[in-house]
């Protein structure tokens, strides 16, 4: 129990900020509007801005930084990690938490439309808008766990000289792919969110205005990350990979219990 109320932090700041941070997105174009952008679809949408809409835009990097400062690893993640990786874990904790939120939203939907037979306009929209930030968002915690696809067959039988040079060159191509993503969807991110373009439903939300800058946001700290990996695993020993790596020890072990006690 009292690991529990010690570890809810690791669970309570990141809900506080996706509250925050989906209120901002919400809201977008109010704040667009309020700090010097116009367009007719911004102004379809805007109302007056208001101190709670301040309070909130500050909230959201105070609670980014706490939950920075606060994350623990989890058993399942790497054992050594340098300070800075701590934003992909928290990072991590956010979108494991939207996945849950997407759960809720089906469930929702589904006891609506299948129990009242009252759909809703909306539980469709939301779950694809918080499925992509998901999908987007977790690409870079992969990154920061090395828990992305890579193929060992010839890696392993590299010595380490030569393994470090095709670390190196992976990850001068994932800069290289950022770069040239970034350099090239910038522009259209850029008006896409300024025009506040929306999904064109019903409930309409804003699904390309967030997405698009998000994208490019992700990768560029995707591709930071990568670089970070090649130093922090630059001194280690060469580690040879088999189909045993997939397997969460721990979690095998919790399982035999579980099964042991039933």
């Amino acid at each position: 129990m009292g690991n529990s109320i010690r570890d809810l932090p690791q669970w309570v700041v990141p809900l506080l900020f996706i509250a925050c941070g989906s209120w901002i997105v919400w809201h977008g174009a109010t704040y667009i509007m309020a700090f010097g952008g116009y367009t007719d679809a911004l102004a379809a949408r805007y109302r007056q801005i208001m101190v709670l809409d301040y309070l909130i835009l500050v909230a959201l990097p105070v609670l980014g930084v706490f939950g920075v400062l606060g994350v623990k690893r989890a058993p399942m993640e790497i054992d050594e990690y340098p300070a800075i990786d701590r934003i992909a874990m928290f990072i991590g904790r956010v979108t494991m938490l939207l996945i849950a939120i997407v759960v809720c939203v089906m469930m929702y939907e589904v006891i609506l439309r299948y129990v009242f037979e009252r759909p809703t306009l909306w539980a469709n929209e939301m779950s694809l808008w918080l499925a992509g930030f998901v999908f987007i968002l977790a690409g870079f915690y992969a990154m920061q766990q090395r828990s992305h696809i890579r193929i060992y067959l010839l890696y392993d039988m590299f010595p380490r000289s030569v393994q470090k040079i095709c670390d190196t060159v992976s990850t001068a191509l994932i800069v290289v792919f950022a770069f040239f993503l970034i350099y090239g969807g910038y522009g259209e991110a850029k008006a896409k969110m300024l025009r506040w373009e929306t999904f064109g439903t019903a409930f309409d939300p804003p699904i390309p205005a967030t997405l698009k800058p998000l994208v490019l946001i992700v990768v560029s700290l995707v591709a930071i990350q990568s670089v970070l990996n090649l130093i922090t695993d630059w001194n280690k020993e060469p580690e040879i990979h088999s189909a045993a790596d997939d397997i969460d020890q721990d979690e095998l072990e919790r399982l035999k219990k579980s099964v042991g006690e039933s």
